[in-house]
């Protein structure tokens, strides 16, 4: 592999993330809008606050409020640092080091397949796997970790490609650091990084024991010269160096809890009393949702049978025996940990982090079929190897593009990214005429999103009944309350079906398929 090579497939990498990035006006979803919107923040001279709550886990006294208490900051810093660049209020500017992240995907992909093999022609092809990443590619232009962890985990598993070094652990460090900055499971990272000290690194036979400690140390060092500043920052908001919202997801006993008040009733007590049945049941759902994921997302349904073909080819090299021990601590975790969370997203999200090593394996994998075709089969080796490889390869473009086209731009007439964007704009023009100022807040399912579309603060609808919307709107001072028919809380149904006679509630009409209401004392 040359250099060209890796800047031929960090150009189309970049290529086609910036056409699909054309067609996104706007974040696209809640995680987006609040990596976005926290960007904007701090490119503004904000600091770590955000003037919405979008979940009531850590008991928030009110607004502004601080930020990132259950989500990870590290996209919200490459936002702002391209906002800081391009232009503080631009959209562009706020995802251009996402759109890097995404043209350096491909030929880190290239290197670990080059690294597996040492065949150029199959390093290439998980390169251009790698271009061309289905499910994955809709996300990677946005201000989401979904690239990001791609990269870094990429990088993670190429580090243990390198020559014997120092330096090597403390690379692993940094690296599970920044995983960690990125998303909370990325503390799992650092549990993976002092395995490959243990599996995979080498060390001199001489004073073996004194080395292996040495690793430990530097990876260690290099994971908290990355993650103590935000446990520092962490205590002086929190009280605590970890992130208080995230934790309590351990003990949801239901998806709609994440957004439930008050979220004291979210407790081990209360998650044991739910009952066995109930807790198996959770994780059974989990895991039926996370294996499709595996199937459809991360094994592209075709790649998925080459990768194993390519994991079982190589099952004796350690880096490999890693990558499935990573695998199955991301999936245990997604499943059996934080099985709401996990289903809902966060195996699709954390999952990322081993996609790199996918595209590197099914080459190999599909060289094994081929190999196996020239014994039996008298295949011409070096034909069917181009055919299979430049068939693989278009046929995940197709995917990828059908994808693209469902996902994005729509099929039916009509942009389907950013259309939420679109009706929060109109439900913002709308209060505006009924009162609202910059001041107003507003309860509504996406505040981060609301915020971006009106400049208003905004607080979440909470999982309960009218009583608990009531008692949140007047903790929080909301003036305005948005049910929208798609993010409904199953007590709040019959407000919506019957917007009229609510104490506490004004009827102000419709807008975008939602119910509006003025808040009454």
């Amino acid at each position: 592999m040359t250099w060209r090579n890796y800047l031929l497939l960090a150009l189309l990498g970049l290529l086609v993330a910036t056409l699909v990035a054309a067609f996104q006006p706007s974040p696209g979803y809640m995680d987006a809008d609040y990596y976005f919107s926290g960007g904007l923040q701090l490119a503004a001279g904000h600091g770590f606050t955000e003037p919405y709550l979008w979940n009531y886990l850590d008991n928030p006294v009110g607004l502004p409020h601080p930020s990132n208490a259950y989500w990870m900051p590290l996209a919200s810093l490459l936002a702002a640092a391209g906002a800081a660049l391009l232009g503080p209020a631009s959209w562009f500017a706020a995802r251009a080091g996402f759109l890097l992240v995404a043209a350096m995907i491909p030929p880190v992909t290239a290197a670990l397949a080059w690294s597996y093999s040492s065949r150029r022609d199959l390093a290439l092809t998980s390169g251009l796997l790698a271009v061309f990443p289905a499910f994955y590619l809709p996300f990677l232009p946005v201000t989401d970790t979904f690239g990001v962890y791609i990269l870094l985990g990429g990088l993670f598993f190429l580090v243990l490609t390198r020559k014997s070094s120092a330096l090597n652990p403390l690379l692993l460090g940094l690296i599970a650091g920044l995983m960690h900055l990125a998303r909370a499971d990325g503390l799992l990272w650092l549990l993976v990084a002092f395995l490959a000290v243990f599996l995979v690194l080498p060390k001199p036979p001489l004073r073996r024991f004194s080395y292996l400690f040495s690793f430990l140390l530097l990876t260690l060092a290099g994971y908290l010269l990355v993650m103590t500043p935000w446990f520092i920052r962490n205590y002086h908001a929190f009280g605590t160096p970890l992130a208080p919202g995230s934790s309590k997801t351990l003990w949801l006993t239901s998806y709609d809890q994440l957004f439930g008040y008050p979220a004291g009733q979210i407790t081990f007590s209360a998650w044991l009393n739910s009952g066995f049945l109930a807790i198996s049941r959770a994780r059974l759902w989990a895991l039926g949702l996370n294996l499709s994921t595996m199937l459809s997302v991360q094994g592209e349904v075709i790649l998925l049978p080459l990768a194993g073909l390519g994991l079982w080819h190589m099952r004796r090299d350690r880096r490999v025996q890693l990558v499935v021990v990573a695998w199955v601590c991301i999936f245990a975790a997604m499943t059996f940990g934080f099985p709401f969370a996990g289903a809902r997203g966060g195996f699709f999200h954390s999952g990322a982090s081993v996609q790199v090593v996918w595209w590197a394996l099914a080459p190999i994998g599909l060289d094994q079929i081929i190999a196996w075709g020239s014994r039996v089969r008298t295949w011409d080796p070096v034909r069917s190897g181009k055919v299979f490889r430049a068939g693989l390869v278009t046929a995940t473009a197709i995917i990828t593009g059908v994808i693209f086209l469902v996902r994005v731009v729509g099929v039916e007439g009509g942009l389907v990214w950013g259309q939420e964007n679109i009706a929060y704009n109109h439900i913002s023009s709308m209060l505006v005429s009924e009162g609202m100022t910059d001041q107003s807040i507003v309860m509504i399912a996406n505040p981060p999103g609301f915020y971006l579309a009106s400049g208003s603060p905004a607080i979440a609808v909470p999982d309960g009944d009218v009583h608990t919307l009531l008692e949140v709107a007047s903790r929080y001072g909301a003036n305005y309350v948005v049910l929208e028919s798609g993010s409904l809380p199953v007590g709040l149904i019959p407000v919506y079906e019957n917007p009229h006679g609510w104490v506490g509630l004004k009827y102000l009409g419709d807008e975008e398929a939602a119910r509006v209401f003025l808040v009454q004392p």
